[in-house]
């Protein structure tokens, strides 16, 4: 047998290492439809619970949508189940066509091609594009999608500080021999919830001849006035060269991806990108359903409008009930405890409570910046608010960490 013992001794001290120091990532059983309040079994074999989720992408609670769910089997019904194909060969119905033209429209582009995934988006977009001449310059925080995208990439590469815009001119002033630059960076950054400074990085874009690309899977449909995105946001709209971004987060929360942009870019993708080349198309019960879910966010922005009342209001609550929180606008609201163990014992704590999230670490986050990432919801109601900030209270004091600042907490518990 190729597999020996050695190397399964190795991967089996592996896990126990990880187990040993109380980071396993253990998943839970959803035994319930996505939404606000949902029914899970753990641990494995445990009687389920009925807990409220603040850890899903499910921002604009449209994930179990009886409207999106219709449009869903009416996708299954009239177009079928799955292509068994990718697009260029016999992968591509009307439908696919119209989801492309209907982002394009919301996200006030030139064109939209759809990838499986935005992590397919990601990792079919630089090696297109870019070559041994040029440059990516991206911020040192993209989500990990991106970077292994890169890796993908001949370009020479350079990484500027997190949102440090005098340091990105530097690296823009580095390049400037490059044949080609591209600018990279999150719109919104997933662990901390902050927004990048699109207004200043189109200025440089522009000053230094470069090309910007913002993966805004954390943005699309909710941040801006209409929910367009970071672009929106930031007052950019027709600046940002290429956007990726995601299905699978407020549109619906399925699956899928794309890349929106310059038309000449988005040609380019449907004849080289290998991800969009070699895999299947995106199934007709995604495409029917994320479509739906586009009519529904431009006719009105009421669940828009409510995410950012209940964000608000969670975010000043729990800054008041003494949690250290990375401010910001973002549904995404971190509560910092730097130490992997108590993120996992607290998020343990609040499950019994309850509250269903997830303690986040090493290596998803850098070694010392362990927290809990609050999702907020426009599912969610006045009720689950104050229920999960009376809970995260009472496990705040349980630990000791309530008006506790970072040095505090790491002199208590370590990093």
């Amino acid at each position: 047998m190729a597999y020996g013992s050695k190397a399964k001794e190795f991967y089996q001290n592996e896990l126990k290492n990880i187990a040993t120091a109380g980071l396993s990532k253990e998943e839970r059983y959803i035994r319930s439809p996505q939404g606000a309040d949902i029914k899970v079994e753990f641990p494995q074999g445990a009687p389920e619970m009925e807990v409220i989720n603040f850890c899903a992408n499910n921002y604009l609670g449209l994930s179990s949508h009886p409207e999106v769910i219709k449009a869903a089997h009416q996708g299954l019904d009239n177009r079928g189940y799955g292509m068994s194909s990718v697009r260029f060969i016999c992968g591509t119905q009307d439908i696919h066509r119209e989801l492309e033209r209907k982002l394009t429209e919301f996200l006030k582009t030139e064109d939209t091609i759809l990838f499986p995934s935005c992590m397919d988006a990601n990792a079919g977009v630089f090696d297109v594009l870019l070559d041994r001449e040029d440059a990516m310059i991206a911020d040192k925080l993209v989500h990990a999608s991106i970077v292994d995208g890169m890796r993908l990439c001949k370009a020479q590469q350079y990484v500027y500080k997190h949102s440090n815009m005098d340091h990105l001119k530097e690296k823009l002033k580095e390049s400037q021999e490059n044949r080609l630059r591209m600018i990279i960076t999150d719109g919104v950054f997933s662990m901390d919830g902050d927004i990048a400074k699109l207004d200043t990085i189109c200025d440089l874009a522009e000053k230094y001849d470069a090309m910007v690309l913002v993966d805004d899977s954390h943005s699309t449909g909710f941040v801006g006035k209409t929910g367009r995105g970071t672009h929106e946001h930031c007052g950019v709209i027709g600046r940002i060269d290429i956007i990726t971004t995601t299905l699978g987060k407020a549109l619906g929360g399925a699956s899928g991806g794309c890349v929106s942009g310059r038309k000449e870019i988005v040609d380019l993708l449907r004849q080289r990108a290998r991800p969009y080349l070699f895999s299947n198309t995106v199934p007709p019960v995604i495409v029917s359903a994320a479509s739906k879910v586009l009519d529904i966010i431009s006719r009105t922005t009421e669940r828009r409008d409510k995410l950012e009342k209940n964000t608000l209001y969670f975010r000043k609550k729990m800054t008041e009930a003494g949690f250290d929180i990375k401010e910001g606008i973002h549904p995404i609201a971190p509560i910092m405890l730097y130490n992997a163990k108590l993120s996992s014992d607290i998020a343990r704590d609040l499950y019994y409570e309850g509250i269903y999230v997830i303690g986040f670490f090493f290596p998803v986050v850098p070694r010392g910046e362990a927290r809990i990432r609050v999702q907020i919801s426009a599912d969610h109601e006045m009720t689950h608010l104050n229920k999960a900030i009376e809970a995260f209270t009472k496990i705040g004091r349980k630990y000791d960490i309530l008006g506790k600042n970072k040095k505090e907490i790491i002199e208590k518990y370590g990093m």
